[in-house]
């Protein structure tokens, strides 16, 4: 079971890389920064560009601590992270199934991470080399814990200051739009 969570591990971690760097850089068919900012606009996330870089960021490098299995449990809420902010954003309200629009594959993949904090990082990883190997099931309560806390309160922040008008970086800290 551990080669099949060090496989599981790398082929999500790949793939969150290059689907944040699609985001961040409009690399492999992305729309890169200014276009997520503009998607992220749409569903009311301020401020946008800000959002867009920390979703690219959460993916990217959460992507990266999977696929090397080094601090794998962050990599994971990371992730988790990501896929709550999407659920929230953009599935939630199509149901769950994925050929609708909605939250399927994005909880398949939270289910994942849980899985893999679980069982840890397995074989071929830095944590396992370091014998830093952090898993169980607290650890995985942690690591959906902490994911899901922090993409939910990432979007709570977003649309409140996308509703208020507030622009964080105006100065005095807030600003009617």
């Amino acid at each position: 079971m551990r080669i099949g969570m060090a496989v599981l591990r790398i082929v999500v971690g790949v793939f969150f890389i290059g689907h944040g760097l699609q985001k961040l850089a409009g690399w492999f068919g992305g729309h890169g920064l200014e276009g997520t900012a503009g998607f992220f606009e749409s569903l009311g996330l301020r401020p946008a560009r800000q959002q867009a870089v920390a979703a690219g960021l959460a993916e990217t490098c959460g992507g990266a601590l999977l696929t090397l299995g080094f601090l794998t449990p962050l990599g994971a809420a990371m992730i988790t992270s990501s896929m709550t902010g999407a659920i929230l954003t953009v599935h939630a309200d199509k149901g769950p199934w994925v050929a609708e629009g909605g939250y399927e594959y994005n909880v398949v993949l939270a289910a994942s991470m849980f899985a893999i904090a679980a069982e840890g990082p397995g074989a071929l990883s830095v944590d396992e080399h370091l014998g830093t190997v952090r898993s169980g099931p607290l650890v995985a309560l942690a690591e959906l814990g902490a994911g899901a806390a922090a993409g939910a309160a990432a979007v709570a922040v977003a649309r409140r200051v996308g509703r208020d008008g507030m622009d964080p970086d105006a100065e005095g800290g807030e600003q009617s739009i």
